[in-house]
C-alpha cells in the first residue's frame, strides 16, 4: 500500500486512495511538475513480478496512451519506482457506471442510447487504432456529472490475455461480460468488445446482467450456451429496434455480429426513431451453434482454455475455505501453527549463523565505476563476484557510453563470494535542442520530438467556437523554452486549444427546428434530430434536448433534439370520395 504524500518517480504525490482492484490500485495524486491532479495506477501483486507481463503491460500501455478521444480516459504516463510498476492517467470526477446501475437500477432508454453512442464512438476509435480493450464491463467506464462518459483501463485491459487474467482473479469480474470466444480459450477479436457492449446495453436497461449462476464457470457456461434474455420481457415498453441491437452485438456466433463498433454505433443513432416503430425481431443469418457442431470440445480440449483455468480457481477458492474452517475447529491445528512459528524463529537464526558455520567468505563489490563493461567483468570476476546477463542501460551527462555508471549492490558493500552484480551501463546524453513550436501543427511537432526520444504531452486550452485568434490543431503554448537542451525520456507539454460551445435552452417557443440547426451549423456542432408524434403542442417546436441548456461541451459532442411533428389523420370510410361514375 502506497502511503499519503509519498512521491511516485518522485513527481506524483500521492493524496489519497479511490479504489482497489484483485489487479491495481488507484489513487488521486497530484503532479508537482505540471501543477494538476492526476490518477496514478498501481500494479498489485504478483503481476508487477512478472517480467514477461511488465514488458507486455508497458507496451501496451504506451500504444493505448496515443488514443486522443472524448470519451477515452487519457493515458499520460508510464513508468516504475522502486519496484512499483505505474500508470498515469487523467483524473475523473464521477463514478462509474456500475455504482450508477446499483443506485438506480434500470435507466431509460434516451439515457442508454446517449451512453451507447458516447461508449462505441469511444470503441470505434480504439479499433481504428488496433487496440482491443478485453475487458468492457461497467467497472471501467466512468460518468461524469454532465452525462459524457470516460472509458477506462485501455492500458491495463490490452496487455492480459485470458490466462492472466485468471490468475488476477479479474475473470470473477468479468465473466458476466465474457464473449463466448474468450470464454472457449481463443482469442479476442475487435467482435469480442462489441459481445461486451451488447451485455452493458442489457444491464443499463434492465439494471440485471444476463446470465448468472453460483460459479464464473456457470456463468462461462451459458455466455458460450444459453442465448441472450429478452430484454422486453423485462420491460415491455423497450421498442424491438433496440432490443434487436443487443441481439445483434450478443450473438454467440461473431459472424452474426455487428462487423464493427461503428456500424453499431451507426444502428444506435436512428434506434428510436418513428421509422423503426414497428420494426421486425432481428433474425440470425448463420447458426449460431455452428462452433459445437464444427468442433465437438472434449474435456481434454476445454482443460487447455479458460474455462479449465476458472474451475482450477474455484476449485482453489474451496480448497481455502474449508482449511479456514478447519482452523477454527481443529485446536491441533493451533498447536501446530505454534510450533511452526517456533522452527521460524530457530531456522532464522540459523540462517544468520551460516556464514560463520560454513565459513563463506565476503568480498567488497570493487570500485568499477567509469570503467568499461569488459574491464568492469574482469575486475569483478576476479574477486570471486558473477555479473548479470542483462545490463541496464541509464542515460548519464558524466559517464561516458558504455561505461559503467553504478551497481547493484552498490560499490563498496560486502557480498557473499559468488553473489551476481547488476551493472548499470550509460548509453551517453544525447540531447535535443528545443525550438519554438508555437503556430506549428501539433501531431507534426508530436512525431518529431517522439521520434527524438522525448515524452509528448498534450495539454488543452478552453477557446470558444467564436474565437479566431487561434486554430485547431496548432500550438498556442509550450513548457520549454527554444533553446533548452531536454535529454532522452524527458517530457515537453505541448499546448493546443479545444473549442467549446454553451448550449442554448431549445425547448418549447426560443428555438425552430430551422433555427436550431443554423446555430448548430454556425457553432460546428453536429444537430441530430428525432421526431415524435403529439397533438399537445404546435409542430416543429422542439421538445428535449440531450444536453441542458447552458452546458459547455466541446464541438465534437452531438446534439440530439426531439421536435414535435402532428400525428398522421386517418380519413373516415364517410369522408372518401365519391364513385365518378355515380
Amino acid at each position: 500500500m502506497v502511503a499519503k504524500g509519498q512521491k511516485i518517480n518522485d513527481r506524483y504525490q500521492i493524496i489519497r486512495l479511490i479504489g482497489e482492484g484483485g489487479m491495481a490500485n488507484v489513487y488521486l495524486a497530484h503532479d508537482t511538475i505540471l501543477d494538476r491532479d492526476v490518477a496514478v495506477k498501481i500494479l498489485r501483486g504478483d503481476l508487477a513480478g512478472d517480467e514477461k507481463f511488465v514488458k507486455k503491460f508497458q507496451r501496451e500501455a504506451i500504444s493505448a496512451s496515443s488514443l486522443n478521444h472524448p470519451n477515452i480516459v487519457e493515458l499520460y504516463d508510464v513508468g516504475e519506482d522502486h519496484g512499483q510498476y505505474f500508470i498515469v492517467m487523467e483524473y475523473v470526477e464521477g463514478k462509474t457506471l456500475k455504482s450508477l446501475i446499483k443506485k438506480r437500477g434500470a435507466l431509460t432508454l434516451p439515457e442508454v442510447v446517449d451512453i451507447m453512442l458516447q461508449l462505441t464512438s469511444g470503441i470505434a476509435h480504439a479499433h481504428d487504432s488496433y487496440i482491443i480493450h478485453r475487458d468492457i464491463k461497467p467497472q471501467n467506464v466512468m460518468i461524469l456529472d454532465n452525462g459524457m462518459v470516460k472509458i477506462t483501463d485501455f492500458g491495463i485491459a490490452t496487455a492480459l490475455n485470458n490466462h492472466e487474467l485468471t490468475e488476477t482473479n479479474s475473470i470473477m469480474g468479468s465473466v458476466h461480460y465474457l464473449p463466448p470466444e474468450q470464454a472457449n480459450g481463443n482469442g479476442a477479436t475487435v467482435k469480442s468488445d462489441i459481445y461486451s457492449l451488447g451485455i452493458l446495453m442489457f444491464e443499463l436497461l434492465t439494471g440485471k446482467v444476463p446470465f448468472k449462476g453460483e460459479n464464473a464457470v456457470e456463468i462461462a457456461i451459458k455466455q458460450m450456451k444459453t442465448p441472450i434474455p429478452s430484454v422486453r420481457k423485462y420491460n415491455e415498453e423497450i421498442p424491438q429496434s433496440v432490443e434487436n441491437v443487443i441481439l445483434r452485438a450478443c450473438a454467440k456466433n461473431p459472424k452474426n455480429r455487428y462487423d464493427s463498433a461503428r456500424e453499431m454505433h451507426e444502428d444506435l443513432k436512428t434506434v428510436l426513431s418513428p421509422e423503426r416503430e414497428e420494426e421486425e425481431k432481428w433474425v440470425y443469418e448463420y447458426p449460431e451453434n455452428e462452433l459445437d457442431e464444427t468442433k465437438k470440445l472434449s474435456r481434454e480440449e476445454l482443460n487447455k482454455g479458460l474455462l479449465a483455468e476458472i474451475e482450477q480457481e474455484e476449485e482453489s477458492k474451496d480448497k481455502k475455505k474449508k482449511d479456514k474452517k478447519d482452523k477454527k475447529t481443529n485446536m491441533v491445528l493451533i498447536i501446530a501453527g505454534s510450533i511452526f512459528a517456533t522452527l521460524v524463529i530457530v531456522f532464522a537464526a540459523i540462517f544468520f549463523l551460516i556464514p560463520n558455520i560454513t565459513g563463506t567468505k565476503e568480498v567488497k563489490v570493487p570500485d568499477i565505476a567509469e570503467m568499461t563493461v569488459e574491464e568492469a567483468k574482469e575486475k569483478l570476476e576476479d574477486v570471486g563476484l558473477e555479473v548479470t546477463s542483462e545490463d541496464i542501460e541509464q542515460p548519464s551527462e558524466e559517464i561516458e557510453e558504455g561505461h559503467v555508471i553504478k551497481t547493484s549492490p552498490a560499490i563498496g558493500r560486502s557480498v557473499k563470494k559468488g553473489a551476481k552484480i547488476q551493472l548499470y551501463v550509460s548509453t551517453g546524453t544525447d540531447k535535443v535542442e528545443i525550438e519554438n513550436y508555437v503556430g506549428q501543427n501539433y501531431y507534426e511537432v508530436e512525431a518529431k520530438l517522439k521520434a527524438a526520444g522525448l515524452d509528448v504531452i498534450r495539454e488543452t486550452r478552453e477557446y470558444s467556437e467564436t474565437d479566431t485568434s487561434v486554430k485547431a490543431g496548432i500550438i498556442i503554448e509550450q513548457s520549454v523554452a527554444a533553446g533548452e537542451e531536454l535529454e532522452k525520456g524527458d517530457s515537453i507539454t505541448l499546448y493546443v486549444p479545444e473549442f467549446y460551445v454553451e448550449y442554448p435552452d431549445f425547448i418549447g417557443e426560443n428555438y425552430t427546428e430551422e433555427q436550431a440547426q443554423a446555430w448548430a451549423d454556425q457553432n460546428g456542432v453536429k444537430l441530430e434530430i428525432t421526431y415524435r408524434e403529439t397533438s399537445d403542442v404546435e409542430p416543429g417546436m422542439i421538445l428535449s434536448q440531450s444536453r441542458a441548456a447552458g452546458t459547455k461541451v466541446n464541438t465534437n459532442v452531438p446534439l440530439r433534439i426531439t421536435v414535435a411533428k402532428a400525428p398522421e389523420v386517418t380519413p373516415s370510410p364517410s369522408e372518401s370520395p365519391e364513385d365518378p361514375t355515380e
